[in-house]
């Protein structure tokens, strides 16, 4: 649904008073014909930070990167970013820097680049021959002006450790909202001035600053998840400097931000998102090849759906004990709702088999059990960056209201988006520079957004809207079940993202692609 007319309206009064103040105001560009001149005016007041690159082991060039804290003041306190390059393997044909977001937000950027620049469906060597491969941890983030929320790590594990499981009754969500409260206090005792300045949109200031430092005249992208985000965002704030963006697993980008209309205040993040309806769909595609796997799925025998119906109300009752673990309600339903790997479909199946086999049984019934551990600052990011970009909804009703209205719609998994982002709800710090809109300010060249069909975390319709509100763009439509290219194995994605990144051509119109595989093959 967009936003309404008065809406429109409030939007483009925002949209001037940002061109005019906070975000920047537009400076002479050399851009092309049709494109937008803007250009975010505290960017350009920054320094090029000066990279200074060694070997990092296993091929890896190492640097770090000083940018401001505070680009409203650049010539103030630095921070430094962890940046990591993997160097186009043909120099002689090389054409440029691609960089990497690979979602979250909140994971390290360094550590997934290490890990999955060689996972051919993502990274072809053909792609690595003509690109540095770059990423960074973002502001915030792991080695880069990390959010910290407790004085020691044995603190950090304890409290989130404790944090209650989803609640499933009005009478579980008081001691929920209590821990969501306590931890958001933690953050703004703890974290230090990197709170206030957490935001995507100085994210988007460090990339460019990143793409002046590696001597790129415009950037060449690909954003993954919440990286789609980043890449809008950047976008609307230098669209002369784009030269191919790739939006791969893609958001609602304003829905993301602001909600349409008046859901900002009135609906939780991940509801206005329907990430519910989009976990319901994938699990429903999920069971489907299950059954038609065959043995080659564990869950496959009888009716899958009927079995899933059997185990998830059978565990409302009391937890289930597997291979000496309790598995509560909530816990089932959050491993059923982790869908964005495909390649752990067959690992899920026989995990649903287990529980629906000992589910029946006396020794199945067990007191529930706590204590999961945590390592690295990922939710303490997570929450800085995503509570500084979005307006949600701050009276605990409206998640009350929702679990019970998102339970009627969406049974089992309706919950999940009510109480994903609770945390929010109480957080204080606050960063001026956020970006708001607008999102389709025209760029230098057209954007491909990639999805799945069945995509549990950025549903197919989130990513139509989002491409929708961009200026230019094209969505390409995975045939399969799962969260982005990254997760969801397709040659064909890869060669329509590396021809459009080698050429900044789109493909013709009408362009699918079908995955390289059934997970249980």
């Amino acid at each position: 649904m967009g936003p309404n007319r008065s809406h429109r309206i409030r939007r483009a009064v925002t949209a001037l008073v940002v061109g005019a103040g906070v975000l920047g105001t537009p400076v002479s560009a050399s851009a092309e014909d049709g494109v937008d001149a803007y250009v975010d005016r505290l960017a350009q007041a920054a320094d090029t930070p000066a990279l200074q690159w060694s070997d990092c082991q296993d091929g890896f060039q190492c640097s770090s990167a000083k940018v401001p804290l505070d680009y409203n003041q650049p010539q103030r306190e630095q921070i430094e970013l962890a940046v990591i390059k993997l160097p186009a393997t043909d120099p002689s044909h090389r054409i440029g820097t691609l960089f990497v977001n690979f979602g979250g937000p909140g994971p390290s950027g360094v550590d997934r680049l290490r890990e999955r620049v060689r996972w051919p469906w993502l990274f072809s060597d053909e792609l690595r021959s003509r690109f540095d491969v770059v990423s960074w941890d973002s502001r915030s983030v792991a080695r880069s002006a990390a959010v910290r929320c407790f004085p020691t790590v044995d603190e950090q594990l304890v409290f989130l450790g404790s944090m209650p499981e989803m609640p499933t009754a009005a009478s579980e969500e008081a001691p929920f909202y209590d821990w969501s409260r306590e931890f958001a206090d933690r953050c703004v005792q703890q974290a230090g001035p990197i709170l206030n300045h957490a935001s995507t949109a100085n994210t988007a200031r460090d990339l460019d600053l990143l793409r002046r430092a590696v001597g790129d005249p415009k950037l060449t992208y690909h954003g993954i998840s919440y990286g789609t985000q980043l890449g809008a965002i950047y976008a609307n704030m230098f669209p002369s400097r784009v030269r191919a963006l790739v939006f791969d697993g893609s958001m609602d980008f304003e829905g993301s931000a602001n909600g349409h209309g008046a859901q900002g205040t009135t609906v939780p993040l991940d509801t206005r998102q329907d990430v519910a309806g989009a976990i319901a769909a994938t699990f429903d595609a999920f069971l489907q090849q299950c059954s038609a796997a065959g043995p080659r799925c564990a869950f496959s025998s009888g009716d899958p759906r009927l079995k899933w119906t059997a185990l998830a109300e059978r565990a409302r009752l009391a937890p289930i004990r597997v291979d000496g673990q309790a598995w509560t309600y909530t816990a089932i339903l959050n491993a059923a709702a982790s869908l964005s790997q495909s390649s752990t479909y067959p690992d899920l199946a026989v995990l649903l088999q287990k529980l629906f086999d000992a589910g029946t049984t006396i020794p199945g019934l067990l007191p529930v059990a706590h204590g999961a551990s945590y390592l690295g600052n990922r939710t303490e990011a997570y929450h800085a960056i995503q509570c500084t970009d979005s307006v949600v909804p701050t009276d605990t009703g409206v998640y009350s209201r929702a679990a019970v209205s998102e339970d009627l719609r969406v049974p089992y998994f309706g919950r999940v988006a009510v109480f994903s982002s609770t945390t929010c709800a109480f957080w204080q710090a606050r960063d001026a520079d956020r970006y708001t809109g607008p999102w389709n300010r025209r760029t230098a060249a057209p954007i491909l957004v990639l999805n799945s069909r069945f995509d549990p975390a950025t549903p197919l319709s989130g990513a139509s809207a989002g491409a929708a509100q961009l200026a230019s763009a094209q969505v390409v439509v995975i045939e399969g079940a799962g969260h982005s290219s990254m997760y969801v194995p397709s040659a064909c994605a890869e060669r329509v993202k590396r021809e459009y990144l080698v050429t900044g051509g789109l493909p013709p119109q009408g362009t699918g692609c079908a995955i390289d595989k059934s997970p249980f093959d």
